[in-house]
């Protein structure tokens, strides 16, 4: 089947950390984007030398929790020294275009899930589709009466994605928790969450629980993997463990 793009024009943009930058875009073409919160598109390029490439970018939009349509495609880019992609969206002045296609993925909440907890574990842009997720989190949360906690590993609190936009989201969601972990250097005031060391420090203080849970993992590769053997190895099922890796790509 033939991928069909679409042009995606440059709305917005602004540094979300020193090498990340959130971008918001709408199709140029007039036509509706719908996507299930998880989902990622693909932006469409050509190397210096004519070879087409592509690469994927979570949509990072807090929408309506569901398929209806939004008017803005938003995700998170890092920066790659060198890297191709880099040139591009760095570059990109609101206004200009790009070519795209999706959406694509099955890294989305599921309707048949039967459990009472999510553990949401993230690092680096791989936060981006759990920021989607919000507005369905908040109605799972009342429907369902399961709980989610959201694990984001960080090397400091520059480094910090939607930092603020997930602690008031805990704030005002009853059965959401949220748990920054930084690595290098913690914040300078600590708050209520907060994690000094990785991911797994948190993941290992969760607990999680081979009856209740169903883990999602997004980001780095090491730590998608590291997770998932640790995961696998306390007994978790692996329909339970699902996952997504994140490749900073040149």
């Amino acid at each position: 089947m033939a991928i069909i793009q679409f042009p995606l024009r440059l709305v917005s943009a602004h540094m979300i950390a020193p090498a990340v930058r959130h971008m918001a875009f709408e199709r140029a073409d007039g036509e509706p984007f719908a996507f299930i919160p998880g989902q990622f598109i693909q932006i469409h390029f050509n190397y210096d030398d004519g070879k087409p490439t592509k690469r994927s970018y979570s949509v990072g939009t807090v929408g309506h929790g569901d398929s209806t349509p939004i008017s803005q495609i938003e995700i998170a880019v890092s920066y790659v020294d060198g890297g191709a992609a880099t040139a591009l969206l760095g570059n990109l002045a609101v206004g200009e275009t790009v070519d795209a296609s999706g959406p694509y993925g099955r890294f989305c909440l599921m309707d048949a899930d039967t459990n009472s907890r999510y553990v949401l574990v993230a690092t680096g842009t791989g936060v981006t589709p759990y920021r989607a997720m919000l507005p369905l989190i908040a109605k799972l949360v009342q429907s369902r009466g399961c709980t989610f906690e959201l694990v984001y590993g960080a090397r400091n609190d520059a480094d910090l994605l939607y930092g603020e936009e997930f602690c008031a989201f805990a704030e005002a969601t009853p059965g959401f928790r949220f748990h920054p972990c930084f690595s290098r250097e913690p914040r300078a005031v600590p708050r209520a969450g907060d994690v000094r060391g990785r991911v797994q420090v948190a993941l290992e203080a969760l607990k999680p629980s081979i009856e209740n849970d169903i883990v999602y993992l997004c980001g780095n590769p090491d730590m998608v993997d590291q997770s998932f053997a640790t995961l696998k190895e306390a007994g978790l099922p692996v329909p339970h463990i699902r996952r997504e890796k994140y490749i900073s790509s040149r």
